[in-house]
């Protein structure tokens, strides 16, 4: 750990973390001891191929999966020990998420599908407030079938971040998307972590989304396999893919 890491609080501390899944007779390992440190306003971007076990981390941070053996930490709280009644509430005051595929109501506008969370959220920002936040004060009252996949994934931003959450947690955001539309979302998603000062985790398989994070972590069979830090944070509009 350097010493600007040390300087910040540890919002995740994660130690051997382990998940296994049974089908049947057989296991399948999908994490295998992970050690990993998450810090107060840093963008993380984590690496791996298909089933490399990034998507069972982040699901587990995020409080949507527990894992088999091993230690997480939120901030005081122990989530390796907390009843499903605690993950939803840590999910719901804590967490915002953003997922490859919009999960939008189509029979809902922008504007109302972020109304969603805020109606539920403690002390969430108005919906147009989030919506101008990601650039779409002029699509509010549009619906899901007259938004491209970039501006419907904007709002999927905004309903994560209308909730004011601590840390967003981010899966594949521009997996369905093209390089232009997808370096759009990126922009988005590092201006949430700067102007908001949101912990930003974000995993891909796209090694280039690496260079616009404060720390990569590459994950291989389960396993931490490296982690380095960046000196100086890529515009995503100088990403090339």
């Amino acid at each position: 750990m350097d010493s600007t890491q040390e300087t910040r609080e540890a919002v995740f501390q994660a130690r051997g973390l382990t998940k296994v899944y049974r089908m049947g007779e057989v296991e399948i390992h999908a994490l295998r001891g992970v050690d990993l440190s998450l810090y107060a306003g840093e963008l993380l971007v984590m690496l791996g191929a298909s089933g490399s076990g990034k998507s069972t981390l982040l699901n587990i941070m995020g409080g949507l999966d527990a894992a088999t053996e091993g230690e997480l930490v939120y901030r005081d709280q122990d989530l390796s020990r907390a009843s499903d009644r605690a993950l939803t509430r840590f999910r719901r005051d804590h967490v915002g998420f953003v997922f490859q595929f919009y999960n939008m109501i189509p029979s809902l506008t922008a504007r109302e599908n972020v109304a969603i969370v805020t109606e539920i959220a403690r002390n969430p920002m108005r919906p147009e407030e989030a919506l101008e936040l990601v650039g779409l004060a002029d699509r509010m009252d549009h619906f899901p079938s007259q938004l491209s996949g970039g501006e419907q994934q904007r709002v999927a931003i905004a309903r994560a971040v209308a909730k004011r959450p601590a840390v967003l947690m981010c899966d594949e955001p521009t997996g369905a998307l093209d390089s232009k539309t997808g370096i759009r979302v990126l922009q988005v998603i590092e201006h949430i972590n700067e102007e908001l000062g949101t912990t930003t985790a974000v995993i891909t398989h796209n090694e280039v989304i690496g260079r616009m994070a404060d720390r990569v972590i590459r994950l291989k069979d389960g396993r931490v396999d490296e982690e380095h830090r960046n000196d100086k944070r890529a515009d995503p509009a100088d990403l090339n893919w």
